[in-house]
């Protein structure tokens, strides 16, 4: 369905905050002859995206689209190969586009973090997205790349050994340093209101896998928390703490696993933390705990509301320039299959993890679906980076200065 496009990839969003920041990287690294267009409500604002790009995007066609014109965005689909988006929050904005792109065959990706959206995504657009060859590809950023690849990639490692599935596996946050924008504090608090008013949706986000397909008819998958208070860990006496993406990121890692049939390992314990090690560690663990706490107490309260609003970064703002370039990110992921063997798999990179380093992930997320079909899965539907991009993003990432390694532990 896709002979004919006009364009290769859509950016959609492009004059938001991430999106201008994804056009920068798509300017500067989609190869020679790559067709971009920029899509948003305003032409006078993607005019300005443009001529800050440079000669690399001056004949980028600028294409009208809003999220609530269902007709403008049947046209952006029906004119590229890929739509990327970065226009949320994806619960309020997000489905429509999908609808489109599934329909027309056309592949899509974006940032989402939203657990409520992917799901009813998946719910309603995963079989006509099957149907017309779209891979529809949620959490194509920080959330969720770098714990979607981690367990994708030990679990070829020891499939490759010969080490049989892995039995449990722990994201370890390392190091991360960047700042928060206002359409992340968006995104999280419309999930909070949403849940607050539909009690479904609360049970569906206390679910840990509410994003695997066809729940009643999956096998025993066995008992699966969350974590959500400090601990030590047994052994080398490290501290974690919650980590404040866990919640989206856990579900999308087995949703990859359920994709693809329970190959990590149908009995597979997955989690993740923020590990602090040295002398503060105890205080460190019990403070992250009491903020992220506070936070989602504070924006659940009506009354606190008003306050929080004005304390929080406002939608379409964003960490600094000097932010962005200082900041990193890295984690390690803990894996062991039922033979006893053991592998650390590392994803690093530099810059902001949430705005920089995912302008890399979700762009080379577009210029894989665009320009290296054959070498992608074979899958269509609503997919997860792992199972709609798999270890093609991973070697894209490499090639942008990520570090991404599988080593086996003694």
């Amino acid at each position: 369905m896709q002979r004919g496009r006009e364009l290769d990839v859509v950016l959609f969003g492009a004059s938001g905050f991430v999106g201008r920041l994804t056009a920068a990287h798509l300017a500067e690294h989609a190869p020679p002859g790559t067709r971009v267009g920029l899509a948003g409500r305003s032409p006078q604002r993607l005019q300005r995206v443009r001529e800050e790009l440079g000669p690399a995007a001056a004949d980028w066609p600028l294409l009208g689209a809003d999220s609530g014109d269902e007709a403008s965005l049947r046209r952006l689909a029906g004119a590229a190969r890929v739509v990327v988006t970065t226009v949320g929050p994806y619960l309020r904005h997000g489905l429509p586009l999908v609808r489109a792109c599934a329909e027309a065959g056309t592949h899509c990706a974006d940032l989402t973090g939203e657990v409520l959206f992917a799901r009813r995504s998946a719910d309603a657009f995963h079989a006509t997205a099957r149907g017309s060859g779209a891979r529809v590809v949620h959490s194509c950023g920080f959330d969720s790349v770098p714990s979607d690849l981690s367990v994708l990639l030990a679990h070829e490692r020891a499939a490759a050994d010969g080490a049989g599935p892995l039995t449990e596996a722990t994201l370890e946050v390392r190091s991360a340093r960047g700042g928060v924008s206002g359409g992340t504090v968006d995104s999280l608090r419309l999930q909070l209101d949403t849940a607050r008013a539909d009690p479904a949706a609360r049970r569906l986000l206390a679910d840990p896998y509410a994003l695997s397909p066809e729940r009643a008819a999956e096998p025993d998958l066995g008992p699966q928390r969350d974590v959500f208070t400090p601990h030590r860990r047994a052994g080398d006496g490290a501290w974690a703490a919650p980590f404040v993406m866990a919640p989206c990121n856990t579900r999308v890692v087995r949703r990859s696993n359920a994709l693809l049939g329970h190959a990590y390992g149908p009995r597979l314990r997955y989690r993740e933390v923020v590990a602090l090690t040295g002398p503060a560690a105890p205080v460190g663990a019990f403070a992250v705990t009491g903020v992220l706490a506070a936070l989602a107490g504070a924006l659940s309260l009506r009354p606190a509301r008003p306050l929080v609003d004005r304390l929080l970064p406002a939608p379409g703002s964003g960490p600094g320039e000097r932010t962005r370039r200082s900041g990193r990110f890295r984690v390690e992921l803990d894996a062991r299959t039922g033979q006893g063997r053991r592998y650390r798999t590392t994803v690093a990179a530099q810059g902001d993890p949430g705005y920089a380093a995912t302008a890399v992930m979700l762009g080379e997320s577009a210029l894989a679906l665009a320009l290296d079909g054959e070498h992608l899965p074979d899958a269509a539907g609503v997919l997860t980076p792992a199972t709609g991009i798999g270890t093609v993003l991973a070697d894209r990432l490499r090639a942008r200065g990520f570090t991404l390694r599988t080593d086996a532990v003694a």
